[in-house]
Formats: structure tokens, sequence, C-alpha cells
């Protein structure tokens, strides 16, 4: 665990991380307290990846006229069951992405992993545990365990989630509009963070 050495922690939890009580992210996420600082996330996951969902132009009416700015969905994740999803809004494509990746590292949860597919039983944690269901908007996402081998049955914005959080099996099925990537994302997103607040049980041991 490495220690940003310019890091000034300003909350219990990041004092907690810094001084190294708290050394394991699961640790944390297991107390269920809030994390309100990005260096949290970059001390305890230094791996973590960042992909680019979509980027919108929004526009707003203002006395001055119309003010234009971006939008962009960004997903953070360790491919090893750690998944974080946000948007970010700025004048430029750099603020604005920044803004996006450090609230997704905010929004980091656990993703449960397991075999939960009757036609495989190995035990091991390369899809999830039993089906999980999650929306956003008008989109609707239903995942389910699949037998190894699969793959990712989903579209791109479906896969790029799913492989962030380190699964390789499972088959998405959605209904609503899901050419809106960021709902599509933000209901996914809902789905694996569903799964781990219930019991796991995985075939196989």
């Amino acid at each position: 665990m490495k220690i940003l050495e310019e890091w000034s922690p300003r909350t219990r939890v990041g004092k907690m991380v810094s001084e190294g009580v708290i050394k394991d992210i699961d640790e944390l996420l297991s107390l269920g307290v809030p994390i309100k600082e990005v260096e949290i996330i970059d001390v305890l996951l230094p791996n973590i990846e960042e992909e680019l969902v979509c980027v919108n132009t929004v526009q707003k009416q203002t006395d001055a006229g119309e003010v234009s700015s971006l939008r962009v969905v960004v997903a953070v994740g360790d491919r090893n069951g750690h998944l974080g999803v946000a948007k970010g809004k700025g004048k430029t494509f750099r603020i604005a992405i920044r803004n996006a990746i450090k609230q997704a590292k905010l929004n980091i949860v656990k993703v449960a992993r397991g075999c939960g597919s009757w036609q495989c039983g190995c035990g091991r944690g390369h899809s999830i545990p039993y089906k999980t269901s999650g929306s956003s908007g008008s989109v609707r996402v239903m995942i389910y365990p699949a037998p190894r081998g699969t793959g990712l049955v989903a579209n791109e914005t479906g896969r790029i989630l799913l492989s962030l959080a380190g699964i390789e099996d499972v088959w998405v099925f959605s209904k609503g509009n899901t050419g809106n990537r960021m709902n599509y994302a933000y209901a996914v997103y809902k789905a694996l963070a569903n799964l781990s607040a219930k019991p796991i049980y995985t075939r196989g041991g």
C-alpha cells in the first residue's frame, strides 16, 4: 500500500487509511461509511483503471444566452471485484472527465463474484453468484450467471463495466431506451452493486 506523500487527510476515514489502520478496500467498504476523499481510493486501489463510457453536449439557457458544456460518463475498476461509475460536467473535455473520474472513484462498490450457473458449478469467481437487476431512467437490465467460456453477452457499455469489475461470463438482458448509454451504465452499476447486499451462494464450494 503506497501512501501519497502530498496527501493531508481531512476526514477520519482518510486519517485511518493514511495511518495504516485501514489497509484493505473491502474492510473499508464493509464499514458502510461514505468515502469523501479520492486519495483514499488512490491508496487502497493503486491499480484502478478508467474507461470513458460516453460524451454528450449539454446546453443550458441563461440570461446571457445559451451556454454549452460537456457531460461525460466514466467507469473505474480494478478488474478484481470493484467498480465505480459517475458523470461529470465541464466547459472542456479535460475538466469534465477529471470531475467524472474523481466522483466515480468515490462511488466504488464491491461486486460479488462467483459461479451461479447450474450449467457450470466450477466454484470459481468468473461470473456472478445469482441473477441481479438494476434500473436507471427507462432502462432496466437483468444480469444472469453464465457457464465458464460464455464471455460477456452484453452491449459495449455493459462489457466495459463488467470487465472493469472482473466479471468474465454473464448474460445481460435489457429493456427500455438502451441507446441512452448513461442510463444503461448506471443500471448495470446498480445491478452489480446489489450483489453485495445479499448472501453469496457459490456452487462447487
